[in-house]
């Protein structure tokens, strides 16, 4: 048998992705990992994957439920679904960040043991998060022929969505991933960042409250366009704003500049983990 010998690359790194393809067989394995460890001896099992989503809505139906369609001019829409409508993205954008922001720490046994392409880890956490998210859309639809809501073309429109927040939650993650493995204080800061963008990404409010000049900067946030995409998707909203575009553009541009961060630190994982 030849000897293959394993070394870090050196200069611009390299994304690799014809290796991803080869060991896709380890990603789908980790991924269905995260899957079961995290429902393990709960008495609750996937349900859990509705607690959260259900009762934001409920707290933000009674805090809000009156001033936000009131003020916002989206009155025909019933508070309920338009609050859940929201938080279905961002439930799958914040569990989806958490899990990978803490995927290389927490498989320090396997990083520092065997070789692998280290990028499997944040996307296997992502991906395990998809289960959750079949299990939210499964409800959103069950309230949408509650409310008597039809789906229109526009539905077509929904796994572009899904991907921007996918590309998003991955674009964050895997940076942060990267550096969970030097400096631990990220795995302090990624919670608290989760909660700052909770209140400035369009979840308990319109984007379109959000005008002017203030506009552009707002839709940097990548979660904004994913988010308002999700509404004009489903619901009877007006029309969806063209800054969504900046939102794509920014969700790519941080996805790949993660990817290129991620690859450069991943030499220095099994010293430093």
């Amino acid at each position: 048998m030849p000897e293959v010998v394993i070394r870090p690359s050196k200069g611009w790194p390299s994304l690799q992705i014809g290796e991803l393809w080869a060991h896709r067989e380890l990603l789908y394995f980790l991924t269905w990992r995260d899957v079961k460890v995290r429902y393990k001896q709960t008495a609750f099992g996937a349900a859990w994957a509705l607690i959260q989503p259900l009762s934001l809505m409920v707290v933000f139906t009674v805090l809000f439920g009156q001033v936000v369609p009131e003020a916002s001019g989206i009155g025909d829409i019933p508070a309920p679904i338009f609050f859940y409508c929201g938080l279905v993205p961002w439930t799958l954008f914040s569990s989806s960040l958490l899990g990978a922001s803490q995927s290389v720490v927490a498989g320090s046994n396997l990083v520092t043991k065997i070789y692998f392409p280290r990028l499997i880890m944040p996307i296997a956490a992502t991906g395990s998060h998809l289960i959750d998210f079949g299990i939210a859309m499964t409800v959103l639809v069950g309230m949408m022929v509650f409310y008597g809501i039809v789906p229109t073309p526009r539905m077509l429109w929904l796994p572009a969505f899904t991907l921007l927040t996918l590309i998003t939650a991955l674009g964050v993650g895997i940076g942060m991933s990267a550096l969970n493995a030097k400096y631990r204080d990220v795995g302090y800061a990624v919670p608290f960042l989760i909660q700052i963008l909770l209140f400035l990404s369009p979840v308990a409010y319109p984007a379109s409250s959000v005008s002017g000049a203030f506009a552009p900067l707002y839709y940097l946030n990548p979660m904004a366009g994913a988010i308002e995409g999700f509404r004009w998707c489903l619901l009877p909203t007006g029309g969806l704003s063209g800054l969504t575009v900046l939102s794509a553009v920014m969700a790519v541009f941080l996805f790949f500049v993660s990817l290129y961060y991620f690859r450069a630190l991943e030499r220095s994982f099994a010293d430093v983990i």
